[in-house]
């Protein structure tokens, strides 16, 4: 019994002794990696930079020794600690007072201020270290160096072109351009260059009312409280990449004269750039704005790029006026951008933005060679919309193609449809499926390399061995894109990018479905030119009308101008003369309609022409041709049912009267000896092409020449495809209609 307890009193011991020496093992892991944290170096992007507190001897003494900094003699204050809060109020205005002296001088050397790596306590009003001049000619000319003159007549230019349109806020800029003293007209003049590198300011900065003659760079500062850039002049490049704004940054009324770079910023609190004016190239990419960002009323004359940039909360172009492209691709706008009455020369990339809210473009204005570049936008209408004047917004919307765009483009007419903006709709539409015709033509046209032959591929412009290479591969698998040609060893970039756009790639077809997609290309086509694919009804009415009096006069010279011999029969000179001024007035109309509504006239123009005039013209020339030996050769091959005379809508008439003697009673020949017997051509014409008619015009059944029945059935034929053609216009241009067909 002794001997088992003590047995398992060791037992215990051993086990208290192994459970120690785990744990141990942890502990002395745990401190060592302690230890090396602690001896081990920081890395230099983690450490601090070391600063030292100013002094007014260190101060003087840095004034005294300016250093050389990219070309520029500048007072070195980098890596300090500046206190210019109220209870050091000595040092704060010893510190203005002394900087104050150094940089105003007018004298030969002209001093920077660099503040890089700095810590800023407290206000900084920097617009009090400029030197306060007036503004008008004469006061400038004495105080400035031949070069700053030089430069202050350059802005005075850039001034007087920036100018030409009268701005409220402009006052100090237009007394620039200015001859006579304004004692309210001064600004501080900033003579030499400023650079905040990486500087933090724990208070208020302001450099209002300032005009920099050099450059201003502030990449990576950070203003914890507000900034007050209020109608300050940049006349040199100004850079505030990855800087931070925490609270109100004001630029207001400012004049940016060469670049601005904001890329990567941070605004944390409302970014107010109201009324400014960037003569020059304006970066913002990558830039974030938590508040409202406004930008209404500012002039961008050089290319904007705001790519890449989120607005999380509103953004206000309002009256912006932009000269030259603006960039918003991958830009996300989380609430309502308005560009109200904004006006735009270039294109607007808005390739991979996303639209979460509101857009709002009403009275904007759009250049010719403008457009809202949209491909790849991503925008719900369920949950945001766009707005824009009625008619017009639909138009500037443009995509390169139609694949990857079908969603976008179909949201964009959702949207409108929503809104009940039919005519943007429409718009919207016919530019898909103007898409879809060019992307059927490149099927039917260009190569296919899924199909194509080793010849084909040759001619197309690969090598024998680059040929060679895709037939290969097309054995083991047909390509599914283009892209797949760069996996191919014998294919290199720069032959891809010079044949991309020469061929296509698809399911190779047979000769029967290349018939059936050469068909749809061909009723596509018409549909787009004779009508924008539903979406023109002036269009339709154009093509209808000169249609209706180009039959009206082939159809009047069949019936009165018969032959010459032995006995003539031709129609008299008022008949002539009226016919032909009626169908140049109609023929005038109907053209004018087609030019002011078609895209491509000239080929609306050519369709229309191809599909009335040449069997017309054929038959025409056959019947001249054999001539006409019949009997009833003096009455007219025309009759009109002389029961009744109305305006009547004949959907169910056909071209030619029954073999019935009543009918034939029923229906008289024409009357060729009344001055406004022309006025039944047209009449006829409108009858066999749209079913409206004021009188039923038909043929006789009798002595009636086969050609001139074949014509007016042709004319019949085309009426139909026309009435459905104006009914399917009419109901997707008509609010009602077009609603109950497509709201789902």
């Amino acid at each position: 019994m002794s001997n088992l307890f003590f047995q398992r009193k060791g037992a215990l011991r051993e086990a208290q002794r192994y459970a120690k020496k785990s744990l141990c093992v942890p502990l002395c892991y745990f401190a060592l990696l302690w230890v090396l944290f602690l001896l081990l170096p920081l890395p230099a992007h983690a450490a601090q930079p070391e600063r030292t507190p100013l002094t007014l001897e260190v101060l003087q003494e840095r004034i005294r020794t300016p250093t050389l900094h990219e070309g520029n003699l500048t007072v070195d204050l980098r890596r300090m600690v500046i206190d210019l809060r109220p209870e050091n109020a000595s040092f704060r205005d010893n510190f203005y007072q002394l900087l104050r002296k150094e940089l105003q001088k007018t004298g030969g050397k002209v001093l920077g201020l660099d503040l890089s790596y700095s810590l800023i306590l407290g206000d900084f009003v920097g617009s009090d270290l400029g030197l306060r001049t007036p503004l008008y000619e004469q006061a400038i000319a004495p105080i400035f160096t031949s070069t700053e003159q030089e430069q202050l007549e350059r802005l005075r230019l850039v001034c007087l072109e920036s100018f030409a349109i009268e701005l409220p806020e402009s006052k100090d800029c237009r007394s620039l351009l200015g001859t006579q003293p304004n004692t309210s007209s001064e600004i501080n003049v900033f003579r030499g260059a400023l650079t905040l590198v990486e500087s933090r300011f724990n208070g208020e900065v302001s450099f209002a009312n300032t005009f920099f003659l050099q450059s201003v760079n502030a990449q990576g500062a950070t203003f914890m409280q507000p900034t007050n850039w209020y109608e300050t002049r940049f006349s040199r490049g100004v850079s505030f990449n990855n800087a931070i704004f925490r609270q109100l940054s004001n630029f207001q009324g400012s004049i940016f004269f060469n670049k601005a770079n904001f890329k990567q910023a941070k605004f944390q609190e409302i970014a107010d750039f109201y009324g400014d004016i960037f003569t020059d190239t304006a970066n913002f990419n990558q830039a974030s704005f938590k508040q409202i960002a406004k930008f209404s009323s500012v002039q961008w004359q050089g290319n904007t790029d705001f790519s890449e940039v989120i607005f999380t909360n509103q953004v206000q172009f309002t009256k912006a006026n932009f000269a030259q492209s603006l960039l918003l691709t991958e830009t996300s706008f989380e609430q309502a951008v308005s560009f109200r009455e904004a006006q735009f020369n270039q294109v607007v990339n808005l390739q991979g933005a996303s639209i979460l809210n509101q857009a709002d473009f009403s009275d904007a204005r759009f250049a010719e060679v403008a457009c809202l570049k949209v491909p790849g936008l991503t925008f719900n209408s369920n949950q945001a919309k766009i707005l824009g004047n009625l008619g017009q917004i639909g138009q500037m919307f443009c995509v390169p193609t139609l694949q990857g765009n079908q969603s976008v483009l179909r949201n964009l007419g959702q949207n409108f449809r929503q809104q009940q903006q039919i005519a943007d709709t429409n718009q919207l539409e016919y530019t898909k499926q103007r898409l879809r015709f060019i992307e059927l033509t490149r099927r039917l046209v260009a190569t296919n390399i899924n199909s194509a032959d080793i010849a084909s591929l040759q001619k197309l412009g690969f090598s024998p061995t680059q040929a060679q290479a895709i037939i290969q591969r097309r054995l083991i698998r047909l390509f599914r894109n283009s892209s797949e040609l760069l996996i191919l060893p014998d294919i290199d970039l720069e032959t891809y990018t010079k044949l991309s756009d020469r061929l296509v790639v698809s399911e190779p077809l047979a000769f029967g479905g290349w018939l059936l997609q050469a068909w749809g290309w061909l009723a596509l086509s018409v549909l787009l030119l004779l009508s924008g694919y539903g979406t023109n009804f002036w269009l339709v009415f154009g093509v209808g009308g000169l249609a209706i009096a180009f039959f009206g006069l082939i159809f009047w010279l069949v019936d009165r101008y018969r032959r010459l011999h032995p006995l003539p029969i031709i129609p008299t000179a008022t008949e002539t003369i009226s016919i032909l001024v009626s169908f140049s007035f109609l023929a005038f109309l109907s053209l004018l309609a087609i030019f002011r509504n078609s895209e491509q006239p000239w080929l609306t123009l050519g369709c229309l022409l191809m599909i009335i005039v040449p069997i017309p013209v054929a038959l025409l020339c056959r019947l001249y041709q054999q001539g006409r030996y019949h009997d009833l050769m003096d009455v007219s091959y025309f009759t009109e049912d002389g029961s009744m005379r109305q305006l009547r809508l004949l959907i169910g008439r056909l071209p030619v009267i029954p073999r019935n003697q009543t009918f034939r009673e029923r229906y008289m020949p024409l009357l060729w000896n009344r001055n406004w017997n022309w006025l039944n051509y047209y009449d006829f014409s409108l009858n066999n092409l749209v079913r409206l008619g004021f009188n039923d015009i038909r043929m006789r059944d009798e002595h009636l020449p086969g050609i001139i029945a074949t014509l007016a059935w042709y004319e019949w034929s085309l009426g139909v495809m026309y009435i459905i053609l104006v009914l399917w216009t009419l109901s997707r241009t008509i609010p009602g209609l077009n609603l109950l067909i497509y709201l789902k």
